[in-house]
């Protein structure tokens, strides 16, 4: 089974390599924003839980996280594999992963960090922001406090994956086309 860790800061190109990822090797792709906005539109138990943590401003625990997460991998029989994208976002996060994914017989195959410089990313953004009318995609300040923020704070989790010589960085500058390929040829010399 092929599991991977798509990594990379906001405006790194995650979501567009996803796609290219999930139709070459026909991957399940589990993205946790989804899988948050999935739960609280169905008032699942888990969902109004999660909920009342971010009405109140508050992160929701890696606890309920993980739990969805398990919930959403736990609905598929026989997958080639799966793609989590926006997770895991800290090292508890991962190390909880660890443990979920070998109870039920599989791992972490990579960690795929789309590496771009942060004018890159500001630019990028800036750009999706005209396309996409997201507000938080149209305000140079909160952009780079995102990356700021994924800096300090998210970046560490390639360390987990690092001491288990799982984390690979890929260019993400370039033609769509051309960082593809380059995920294509770490995916295939590596697996």
């Amino acid at each position: 089974m092929l599991n991977i860790v798509l990594f990379g800061p906001p405006g790194a190109g995650k979501g567009t390599q996803a796609e290219k990822l999930i139709d070459k090797y026909e991957l399940v792709h589990l993205s946790t924003g989804d899988i948050f906005r999935s739960n609280i539109k169905g008032e699942t138990s888990l969902g109004v839980l999660a909920k009342s943590y971010m009405d109140k401003g508050e992160l929701v625990p890696d606890e309920v996280t993980i739990q969805m997460l398990e919930q959403e991998v736990n609905k598929y029989t026989a997958p080639n594999g799966f793609i989590f994208d926006g997770f895991p976002r800290t090292t508890n996060q991962a190390l909880a992963l660890d443990v979920f994914l070998n109870s039920i017989g599989t791992d972490v195959s990579l960690m795929l960090a789309l590496e771009v410089v942060d004018k890159e990313l500001i630019t990028r953004l800036l750009n999706r922001g005209k396309d996409s009318g997201r507000a938080d995609d149209q305000d140079e300040s909160i952009i780079a406090n995102r990356i700021k923020v994924y800096n300090e704070q998210t970046a560490i989790v390639a360390e987990h994956y690092e001491s288990q010589n799982k984390f690979i960085s890929v260019n993400g500058v370039g033609e769509i086309d051309e960082i593809t390929h380059r995920l294509f040829d770490v995916i295939n010399n590596k697996v």
